[in-house]
């Protein structure tokens, strides 16, 4: 208890220790303050046990850089003797067998960040839910975030355009879904082979390569004491490479497009895609794609739901499934609407095959974000929320919750007082404790202070 409390201690003075840097001029210094409860689950038993939470959000912003932080307390009261009735819940901060220093305490660091994703220096290291690398054939919106509130996981992007050095012609995207154990891996290296010509459309032209690898499908089943029966002595690790190319074609207040295509490899399965996407009017949001995929192959392997679903994509990769989907040529389509200068998105994305091979279904991915001020009459309204839906074989599974992610997050703002609902429900096809739902749902209350 005595190294807790000297671990919180240092922590608290690092974040007053950061205050003078705020009085910087341009600076902005947030402290938010959370009060709420949440639910976990237990390592040994799978139940789940409720603790309150009280926790310091300190944010600090100067011009395009930013740091924030996620120091949380979860404790409860026992109701035993005098010595244990209030307790801490130690898996937050001490390490064990499961869980090494790095693991436990990088996460402590929501974000440090410099500039926007697109920007000729972006690096963003902590947690994401929108890691992309070229056109997201192989990386499309990765989130390191699946495991929360449970376990938070600080992963590292890191893209360098050449154009930062006036040298236009190269550039690379980095990914590290974890830095402390360093399993998801990525990188795209591309360059602009006409860079340096005068002539319309052509000096855009980007032709990258990307390799993204995982070292230990089973990361998170090991994690589990009630997995240890499942997890192979042996792990193969998976590689999934490619080249690509993009092209923009317009871009303009009416219409923005480009055009692009990759082919990928993964293991002994190859796919293949040529498609476009942009804006119209700055307000809808469009893409199609046309697919050619081997048996086994898995367009955007490493997507949102990846953590969720690494057992059953690696036992597809191994060709050690019991169904695995057949080669076929497919489609996806993806349509959207942001207004309020993108203060309100909504986006749907749906694939699938043409025709009907066995064992290939369509999925749907889609969210909606809306931010404070963009609902009438509730201006510190906002709220996020998405649903995620596989396996898709006729109309009425649309709204069954099986083989699906859904999650929401709501906040109401009334002066420096936020209050927050979040509630995520996922399946899990291939679950290491046995069940199959995996539910967590909070309320958090926060002051934040500015």
């Amino acid at each position: 208890m005595k190294t807790k409390k000297a671990t919180v201690l240092l922590l608290l003075g690092a974040v007053l220790a950061a205050g003078p840097l705020a009085a910087q001029e341009g600076a902005q210094f947030g402290m938010g303050l959370a009060f709420g409860a949440a639910t976990f689950e237990d390592p040994e038993t799978g139940d789940l046990e409720s603790y309150q939470a009280l926790g310091l959000q300190p944010d600090i912003s100067i011009g395009k850089f930013g740091l924030a932080l996620d120091l949380a307390i979860n404790y409860r009261f026992t109701g035993g003797t005098d010595e244990d009735e209030f307790e801490i819940r130690e898996e937050d901060w001490v390490p064990d067998g499961d869980t090494n220093f790095l693991e436990l305490y990088l996460p402590k660091f929501r974000y440090v960040r410099w500039g926007n994703k697109g920007d000729e220096l972006y690096a963003r290291f902590g947690s994401f839910n929108d890691a992309t690398l070229g056109n997201g054939f192989i990386v499309n919106n990765y989130s390191n975030e699946l495991y929360l509130p449970d376990r938070r996981i600080f992963g590292a992007q890191l893209d360098v355009d050449g154009r930062l050095f006036e040298f236009p012609y190269v550039g690379i995207e980095t990914l590290a879904g974890n830095v402390a154990s360093f399993d998801v891996t990525a990188a795209r290296l591309y360059t602009r082979p006409f860079a340096g010509l005068g002539m319309p459309l052509i000096p855009g032209l980007q032709v990258g390569g990307t390799v993204a690898i995982d070292r230990d499908a089973y990361y998170f089943a090991d994690k589990d004491p009630q997995a240890e029966a499942v997890v192979p002595n042996s792990i193969d690790t998976v590689a999934v490479y490619g080249v690509d190319l993009r092209l923009p074609v317009l871009s303009s207040d009416v219409l923005t497009m480009a055009v692009f295509g990759d082919t990928v490899f993964q293991d002994d399965s190859t796919g293949g895609m040529v498609g476009t996407s942009g804006r119209i009017a700055r307000i809808f949001l469009y893409g199609a794609q046309v697919r050619v995929l081997d048996d086994g192959f898995i367009p955007s392997y490493f997507d949102r739901t990846y953590d969720r679903r690494r057992v059953e994509r690696y036992t597809i990769y191994k060709g050690l499934a019991t169904e695995e989907p057949q080669g076929h040529v497919g489609w996806l389509a993806y349509t959207g609407l942001a207004v309020f200068q993108d203060l309100m998105e909504f986006t749907v994305r749906m694939s699938g095959p043409i025709g009907s091979p066995d064992e290939v279904y369509p999925e749907l991915v889609s969210q909606l974000s809306v931010r404070e001020g963009v609902v009438p009459g509730f201006a510190g309204l906002s709220f996020d929320a998405y649903y995620n839906k596989f396996e898709l074989r006729d109309y009425n599974d649309l709204v069954d919750p099986e083989n699906a992610l859904v999650g929401a997050r709501v906040n109401v703002r009334s002066g420096p007082v936020v209050i927050s609902l979040i509630y995520d429900l996922r399946y899990d096809p291939y679950p290491a404790s046995g069940d199959n739902w995996i539910v967590t749902s909070r309320l958090e209350s926060a002051i934040a202070l500015r």
